[in-house]
């Protein structure tokens, strides 16, 4: 029976290479000349300090712009709200998303289902395993679930014959 997994992995390394140019191009520029503006990483989350809300902005900004460059898509961060720290400066954590929560979960099978598709989805920990008995029912379902409109970046892995 045909099968394949719906899983959302990001890949850290990249995110490591995407922060240390970040790093290099802050040093670098004339706007950045001064202030205490960094970024940081503990296991997936991401600390931003920045001197005020523009700058905090232009390093989304940047953030982005490197994560992009280095193929990681920027839809798997989600941005907490920021926080004064010491010094009149703002401190914002990022979370690197990795996985499926159980809400996305249950919207993507309620979409599937919903599509009177004959495949099945079942929640495997963090992840979705899609079986059915055509191949083309799995494209079908893939289809379905690329239509749904998802913040977080979803990969198409494992597929079985």
């Amino acid at each position: 029976m045909p099968s394949f997994d719906v899983v959302s992995k990001t890949d850290m390394a990249e995110v490591d290479n995407a922060l240390n140019g970040m790093t290099r191009e802050i040093g670098q520029r004339f706007d950045f000349k001064g202030s205490k503006c960094g970024i940081e990483r503990k296991d997936s989350e991401l600390t931003i300090l920045a001197d005020d809300d523009l700058k905090l902005r232009q390093m989304h900004e940047l953030l982005r712009v490197y994560l992009t460059r280095r193929n990681v898509d920027p839809g798997a961060l989600e941005f907490k709200t920021p926080e004064k720290a010491s010094g009149n400066m703002l401190r914002q954590a990022v979370v690197v998303r990795q996985g499926i929560d159980k809400d996305l979960a249950k919207t993507v099978v309620k979409h599937i289902k919903d599509s009177k598709l004959k495949v099945q989805a079942a929640i495997q920990g963090d992840e979705l395993r899609i079986s059915g008995k055509k191949r083309d029912d799995l494209q079908e379902a893939i289809a379905v679930i690329r239509a749904i409109e998802i913040e977080q970046p979803l990969q198409f892995v494992n597929f079985r014959d």
